[in-house]
């Protein structure tokens, strides 16, 4: 999904918009001192992960911010269904993890702070 966040980031800097890439490695331990420190500089949060989004980055990502430094958490990853079997552009679009839908959740998570 790095890939697809730093399409997305360009895709954003076109429109004016300025965000941050940051490649969380793990989820758990997660690097909560650089997710806190962005959360504060940036106000906002877009997470994206091929997988399911409950119990991954992006609840790791939604308690960090909740108790320390709270700000919108937008989440993109896939919701809570089973897997398939395709080719990886059918399954990117399929589930949603795509730059242009990258792109939609940090203008959701901008006109929310």
């Amino acid at each position: 999904m790095v890939a697809e966040a730093l399409e997305a980031a360009k895709m954003l800097e076109a429109e004016g918009i300025n965000v941050a890439v940051i490649d969380a490695v793990t989820v758990k331990p997660l690097d909560s001192e650089t997710v806190l420190a962005y959360a504060k500089k940036c106000g906002a949060i877009v997470t994206a992960e091929n997988a399911n989004v409950i119990g991954g980055l992006g609840s790791a990502v939604c308690e960090c911010v909740c108790d320390n430094a709270p700000v919108p958490v937008k989440r993109v990853g896939v919701c809570d269904l089973y897997g398939e079997v395709g080719d990886v552009d059918y399954l990117k679009k399929r589930f949603g993890l795509t730059a242009d839908v990258i792109v939609e959740k940090v203008k959701e998570a901008i006109a929310a702070k």
